[in-house]
């Protein structure tokens, strides 16, 4: 088969950032001081959740320090619900794969699956919390704020999912999943507020390059209204594929570090959510992933968002940890597994084969490292010529044709 000629493409973002972290999280903490809101002795449970947040590390070393500095005996609670297997070792070892341990920290890791009921939404849906956090004398929320992948709302991502679905745990998770994301996390959020000993929060945006754009700390009372402005700066400055349609979109690494559901549902124009409207933009005749990021440790939920996949990918898949993040959601396509085939370059081939009677010089094919890095990408010429807004985009190089190696994996090299 002959396959086409591919340019290597660059996207211009909005690339602002902080440059130094440290002191941008203690002047956001500063006010905690001013208000007189930690006393000395008071043990300080500080979340962290599963993504790979940049700066993460180095965001909960200066809370914690900083804490220490006003007397305070803080600790790390991972808050991620069902995901690292559901298990509390499998949170830590998440937690490690972060930067986040005892030694890097100097403080304890409390990883416990343990909940306790703290009451009920006006719906009857019973509200779980991690009871380490629960029993901690105040609790800081960390997390960054973003489009959540599997709904469209006011609140998506961000400090209240946190609350609500982090600290449920396993059995929190399970429960909201059930009773719908998009009504429940506000109400499950709303309750801890009013009931646990929330102290403050640290919300934090990404720019297009997954940098941090932005860090605010936020009292609890003020967590929804400003939440929901976030949201939309978040939304405007995230990272997209500039193309409203495509024949074929090759990943070439999904996996939890990149996005939740391995694959940014909003980058590829696929939620696969029973009740949820699929979106319009933008629409992708067939999406084929390539390769399990290592860092998902074996975690391949959203492999069933793509069309085609590699025995490379399937072969990394541990099913206990994929199902164990799958189940509790409710959303069973996301964990199918797709067409599988040897190699990439099968995958590849087995796209250009189905999406009907495209001729090579009209294929509009891209491909991307994964969907949180989108400023590079590889695209062939029909697709650069169909781009929606040709003054953000710079082609990089001449062009040559889509080549593999002797194995069968793609060969492309990205800069980043």
């Amino acid at each position: 088969m002959d396959y086409p000629v591919i340019y290597r493409i660059k996207q211009r973002f909005d690339e602002y950032k902080i440059v130094n972290i440290e002191q941008a999280v203690q002047k956001e903490l500063e006010v905690l001081k001013e208000r007189n809101a930690i006393k000395p002795g008071m043990n300080i449970a500080v979340t962290c959740g599963s993504r790979g947040i940049a700066n993460i590390s180095l965001i909960i070393k200066t809370t914690i320090d900083y804490l220490k500095d006003l007397g305070a005996r803080p600790f790390v609670i991972p808050a991620m619900g069902s995901h690292g297997g559901a298990t509390a070792e499998g949170q830590t070892m998440v937690l490690e794969k972060l930067g986040v341990t005892p030694e890097t920290m100097g403080v304890p890791v409390v990883s416990c699956m343990d909940v306790v009921k703290i009451g009920e939404t006006p719906e009857s849906v019973p509200i779980y919390m991690d009871k380490n956090a629960y029993n901690a004398d105040g609790i800081i929320v960390i997390n960054r704020v973003k489009p959540h992948t599997d709904f469209k709302g006011n609140i998506e991502s961000g400090l209240l999912k946190m609350l609500a679905v982090g600290l449920g745990k396993h059995k929190g998770c399970s429960t909201i999943h059930a009773n719908g994301l998009e009504d429940t996390i506000p109400k499950v959020a709303r309750a801890i507020l009013e009931k646990a000993h929330v102290i403050f929060g640290l919300a934090i945006l990404e720019n297009s390059k997954d940098e941090t754009y932005k860090l605010k700390g936020l009292f609890p009372q003020d967590f929804e209204r400003e939440e929901r402005l976030l949201l939309k700066e978040a939304k405007s400055i995230v990272p997209k594929l500039p193309w409203d349609y495509l024949d074929i979109l090759v990943v070439q690494e999904m996996g939890k570090t990149f996005s939740g559901t391995g694959m940014d549902t909003k980058v590829i124009g696929r939620i696969r959510v029973f009740g949820e409207e699929e979106m319009e933009k933008p629409c992708i005749n067939k999406i084929v992933v390539l390769d399990l990021s290592d860092n998902s440790y074996g975690n391949a939920l959203g492999v069933g968002l793509a069309d085609i996949t590699t025995k490379t990918l399937v072969d990394k898949i541990d099913f206990d940890v994929t199902y164990a993040n799958t189940i509790p959601t409710t959303y069973l396509e996301r964990g199918k597994i797709p067409v599988i085939m040897k190699d990439d370059r099968e995958a590849i081939k087995t796209a250009m084969m189905t999406i009907g009677n495209v001729p090579l010089d009209r294929l509009k094919l891209a491909i991307i490292p994964n969907t949180l890095h989108l400023e590079e990408i590889y695209a062939t010429k029909a697709a650069i010529e169909a781009l929606k807004d040709k003054d953000k985009i710079s082609v990089l190089d001449e062009g040559h044709p889509l080549n593999f190696d002797e194995s069968g994996s793609l060969i492309v090299n990205w800069r980043r």
